[in-house]
């Protein structure tokens, strides 16, 4: 799909890789509809994207009905992409049940839902995409992560199994999944640092694969260096090989950082 005159809905603008995948968007061609929860952080960054015809749309997608609400707000939507995300590091009991119905609604429900409604007038067209931000943590699962793990296996597995359903109608799906992230993202917004050896990524290369995954049409990709994406892999073919290896004092230390560095977020 050409990004070139395309009217694109990004999630969670406002973030790190908000910001980076709106400028990928736009520099492309795209009108971005930005949505996010603060409007005035909103209507800057729109001011900023070269281009023209972006718009705001303040939602905040862990109310109730607002992910719906939303799309429709945003009116003709050609392109889809479902950025917004709560961090969900710490152990189950460390969160209260509405900050696990917060959650699970941002990171889970809202895409589903957005995509629910944007699929009726997409098959009518006969175009359209959708990306769903996901992450590594959709195929590897991580000590002190089990809620974020859960939204991120949920997220990816609704996506690919909804590019199956859409493909015959025209619509493309694909899910973009960030390793360790510097300069924006979980590691940056806590203070944490990533665990050695591993390497990061940037937001710019994430808004890069955003912008590859629509106009190439690709299943899934991988933000990530080699070695992340091999450890993944691994993981997910191994859940109990993986268990072991993050078993030690570091990975540890690693989790209980990133989940002190992100209550507030919750």
């Amino acid at each position: 799909m050409q990004l070139t005159g395309a009217t694109a809905l990004l999630t969670g603008a406002t973030g790190g890789l908000g910001r980076a995948i709106a400028v990928a968007l736009a520099n492309r061609g795209a009108s971005v509809v930005l949505s996010g929860r603060s409007g005035e952080a909103l209507e800057q960054l729109a001011a900023e994207l070269p281009g023209s015809g972006h718009v705001t749309v303040p939602a905040d997608l862990a109310e109730a009905g607002a992910a719906t609400k939303l799309v429709a707000d945003a009116g003709q939507v050609d392109v889809l992409v479902a950025n917004a995300g709560l961090p969900g590091s710490g152990l189950l009991t460390d969160f209260s049940e509405e900050e696990v119905g917060r959650l699970l609604r941002v990171n889970l429900e809202s895409p589903i839902m957005m995509a629910r409604e944007l699929v009726p007038p997409m098959s009518e067209r006969r175009s359209g995409h959708m990306v769903f931000v996901a992450s590594l943590a959709g195929k590897a699962a991580s000590p002190r992560g089990s809620l974020y793990n859960a939204s991120k296996f949920g997220l990816r597995g609704f996506a690919l199994g909804l590019r199956h359903d859409l493909a015959p109608q025209g619509i493309g799906v694909s899910v973009v999944a960030p390793g360790f992230v510097r300069e924006a993202g979980m590691f940056a917004e806590s203070s944490a640092k990533p665990p050695p050896g591993l390497g990061t990524t940037t937001p710019e290369r994430v808004g890069e694969a955003v912008v590859r995954a629509i106009e190439k049409n690709k299943m899934e990709i991988a933000v990530a260096p080699i070695q992340q994406r091999i450890a993944a892999h691994l993981a997910l073919a191994s859940p109990g090989f993986s268990a072991r290896v993050q078993s030690g004092g570091m990975a540890k230390r690693t989790a209980e950082d990133l989940a002190a560095g992100q209550t507030d977020k919750r």
